[in-house]
């Protein structure tokens, strides 16, 4: 594994160390898709994606289409563990990593100068990329708890919130609050607060994550849970305050569902260095754009990693080399003041 530090200062936060998962695979010149004729001047010899913690959606689905982008472009790229999208925004903005993923509201806050990470730093050289999906805001508790509705859950419940700076721990403790939910603020990767849960360390885990998450589905093999929906009432008011979408989670998504969930979501976009040459993510977003069931291999979330889903951005710059795909292949009109550097 590489290790490497973001050196960034905060008054919240101390140096993070990251490990890099090297998923990606260096081949030869003769790659399916390494096209001698390609001008790549200025491009990386290999690339990182910044995603979040393992047993989490964003990591799965990363380590997927880094290790794509790798073999098809002939390069040596994987995925990186993090602290999800706000720790995505910063890397991806200070050139630590390359690429990154993050949602619509850490991309806000970080161009807004507002991310934890490094309160006043308006982090606006992280451009978009392309479309991922939307994370679903969902909550899952044991079926022995008998928690079945979010009035259910217990003042003082222990929540496991996700990784700290992550979409889940950045809006869901907010969201419960708005919701009249008192609770116990707890943080962890994926997989370690669905161990935790199961040993009964935790009442309840707030999921913001694509569907299906890896360590719900991986609870429902060893235990009985239950995944709570909103009620009407309670989806009504976090529309109301936050930057969020009607979602529903679909019943074939979890094997514990017998019909939809009523939820609330936000999009997920893909996140480029805007120092990156124009060529080489324009070949990137081509790798992943062009074959969505390649993608959906990868993870059933990619259903939504769709051309036409380019104008879900309503809030960073597009990279030249991606709004330019885009303009190619999906008919995107994007404004020349969306366009990074373009005048």
């Amino acid at each position: 594994m590489l290790e490497f530090q973001l050196n960034i200062e905060g008054e919240n936060m101390t140096t993070t160390l990251f490990k890099v998962v090297a998923l990606g695979t260096t081949i030869t010149a003769g790659a399916v898709f390494a096209d001698t004729t390609q001008d790549r001047t200025g491009w990386p010899e290999g690339f990182t994606v910044g995603t979040a913690s393992q047993g989490g959606t964003y990591f799965a689905y990363g380590s997927g289409w880094a290790s794509l982008v790798a073999e098809e472009l002939g390069l040596t790229g994987g995925a990186e563990v993090t602290g999800g999208p706000m720790q995505n925004m910063a890397l991806v903005h200070t050139g630590e990593a390359q690429f990154g993923m993050t949602t619509m509201g850490p991309a806000a806050e970080s161009l807004a100068g507002t991310n934890p990470i490094a309160p006043g730093l308006q982090m606006t050289n992280a451009c978009a990329m392309f479309p991922m999906y939307q994370t679903p805001f969902s909550v899952t508790a044991l079926s022995s708890s008998g928690i079945t509705s979010v009035s259910e859950i217990p003042a003082g419940a222990r929540i496991g919130f996700g990784p700290a700076g992550s979409t889940s721990d950045t809006y869901f403790p907010r969201m419960m609050e708005t919701l009249g939910v008192e609770f116990e603020r707890r943080n962890g990767g994926w997989g370690d607060l669905g161990s935790q849960l199961q040993d009964g360390l935790l009442d309840v885990i707030a999921f913001a994550a694509g569907v299906p998450v890896p360590a719900v589905s991986q609870l429902e093999v060893q235990t009985d849970v239950n995944i709570i929906e909103f009620t009407e009432e309670e989806q009504a008011k976090l529309l109301e305050a936050f930057p969020v979408s009607e979602f529903e989670i679909a019943a074939d998504i979890y094997t514990t569902l017998e019909a939809p969930a009523r939820s609330v979501s936000m999009w997920n976009f893909a996140v480029a260095n805007c120092d990156l040459p124009a060529s080489f993510v324009k070949a990137t977003v081509d790798v992943v754009m062009s074959d969505n069931e390649r993608m959906m291999n990868i993870h059933r979330a990619a259903r939504s990693t769709l051309p036409e889903n380019w104008d879900k951005n309503k809030v960073m710059k597009w990279h030249p080399g991606a709004a330019e795909w885009f303009k190619e292949n999906a008919g995107a009109d994007i404004p020349d003041d969306m366009i990074h550097s373009a005048m």
